[in-house]
């Protein structure tokens, strides 16, 4: 597990269903039988070593007879399977009103189609296990929910080129990419602009970085790292890093250029 609060969930969890799985009668292989999962993998819950999936919760609720105490911990449960940073991001942009980013390695992240995401993990040195690889693609998922809150933030996004051309996943991949671009690019709440290779004046040579505006009137940054990001707080370095985010904005494709240009790559047998 990646962080305390994550793994104080699980055990609790894990305590609550051994718990009535004793009270039961049933050994871990048994209640594994009666579910659909193997005496190991009820060990593991148990421990809190494992994070159980919402089928698991609600079969081992109506066996053990728990009467949905054990049912309703799935929600506590998916926020465990999502990393400490994930929840942290999430939690900022439920609070957002407006939210800004700027990606140069990659399609940024709450544009990221299922098989893109798991694309780029799979590329992750050291590599991950599949259980992590899926754990990390479903959280990056789960915060694109953002989309259709209400009321809708206003989102923008500027993208290198080269994001739009690195083929992440495969040929197939980029092209289901680039389409769900196009998509989401038609939203009225959602910009997508494109900052083409050959400008010459750039304001974004430093790297990624997001600034999110709060409903309460504040404004944060966020800035991606190789090993560690963080979150900006700090006024005046906020301050800067909307002026470079405007200023980005200004040298990318408007809006509509923008759009046209991912279908010109779409057009070049992607």
């Amino acid at each position: 597990m990646e962080d305390e609060e994550a793994e104080a969930v699980l055990r609790a969890v894990g305590r609550q269903i051994r718990a009535w799985r004793e009270a039961a009668g049933l050994t871990q292989p048994e209640l594994g039988s009666a579910i659909g999962y193997s005496g190991e993998m009820v060990a593991s819950v148990e421990r809190g070593r494992r994070v159980p999936k919402p089928d698991f919760l609600d079969k081992a609720d109506e066996v053990t007879r728990a009467g949905g105490k054990l049912s309703a911990m799935k929600a506590d449960v998916e926020k465990a399977r999502y990393p400490k940073n994930v929840r942290d991001l999430q939690k900022l942009e439920e609070e957002s009103v407006e939210m800004g980013a700027y990606s140069v390695l990659h399609i940024h992240g709450l544009l990221q189609i299922p098989e893109y995401a798991h694309a780029m993990y799979a590329m992750r040195r050291p590599a991950l296990t599949e259980e992590e690889i899926g754990r990390r693609v479903a959280a990056r998922m789960a915060r694109k929910e953002v989309f259709e809150r209400a009321p809708r933030p206003l989102m923008t996004f500027v993208q290198e080129e080269a994001t739009l051309r690195r083929p992440v996943g495969g040929r197939l991949v980029q092209r289901k990419q680039l389409e769900h671009l196009l998509a989401v690019g038609e939203s009225r709440h959602v910009e997508i602009q494109v900052m083409p290779t050959d400008r010459e004046d750039h304001a974004g040579v430093s790297g990624s970085f997001r600034v999110l505006k709060l409903r309460n009137g504040n404004a944060v940054g966020y800035v991606t790292a190789e090993l560690h990001s963080r979150m900006i707080g700090d006024p005046r370095e906020v301050q800067t890093l909307e002026m470079r985010y405007g200023m980005i904005r200004a040298q990318a494709l408007p809006r509509l250029e923008s759009l046209a240009f991912i279908k010109n790559i779409l057009g070049e047998g992607t």
